[in-house]
């Protein structure tokens, strides 16, 4: 069986409830918010993997952050990504992270899918997906920003798992890889 495997970074559960409240006051709005549950900083999709390969995986992430340290992440507001003027979703958007771009790059190293150093990486958690049609019906376009200061512990990298229950997408941690 195949699934559509990430490499992401799972937040603590007082972490995800405080951004699920955060987004309350937009709840009218068309977008398809998730479930507090499937809250993470997702580092990238590896596309859909067989199971044997999915082992393979987990084994060779433990193994690029079994000395890598606990650091933290930042992150300053919710906002429409990619843009205000063309929307696809909202977003918690971070800092750029030099332990979050070594830590990825060390990940796709071992993966055998390294292609080239990234100048920066900017990590976000995708909080809903805009309702395209819907949104482009709206007579006024609504404006989502809020500072948000946010900062997150990374002590894990998770090998993840996404599966559809009828109309809604269900994250699963297939492996958890701590760091030090």
């Amino acid at each position: 069986m195949k699934r559509k495997i990430y490499i992401s970074i799972n937040l603590p559960a007082r972490t995800k409830k405080s951004l699920s409240r955060a987004t309350q006051k937009w709840e009218d709005l068309p977008v398809k918010w998730f479930k507090e549950d499937n809250l993470h900083i997702q580092l990238f999709f590896l596309g859909f993997v067989d199971d044997d390969s999915t082992y393979e995986i987990c084994e060779k992430v433990t193994e690029a952050v079994h000395d890598v340290e606990i650091f933290d992440v930042e992150f300053d507001a919710i906002k429409l990504s990619p843009t205000p003027e063309d929307p696809r979703v909202v977003v918690v958007s971070g800092k750029p992270s030099t332990a979050l771009r070594n830590l990825v790059e060390k990940i796709e190293k071992e993966l055998g899918i390294f292609s080239s150093s990234k100048k920066e990486f900017r990590p976000n958690i995708t909080l809903g997906k805009i309702r395209k049609n819907m949104w482009q019906e709206l007579p006024e376009k609504p404006e989502i920003y809020k500072h948000f200061p946010l900062l997150a512990t990374v002590e894990t990298v998770d090998v993840m798992a996404s599966d559809f229950e009828g109309d809604d997408l269900e994250y699963a941690i297939i492996e958890s890889c701590e760091l030090q």
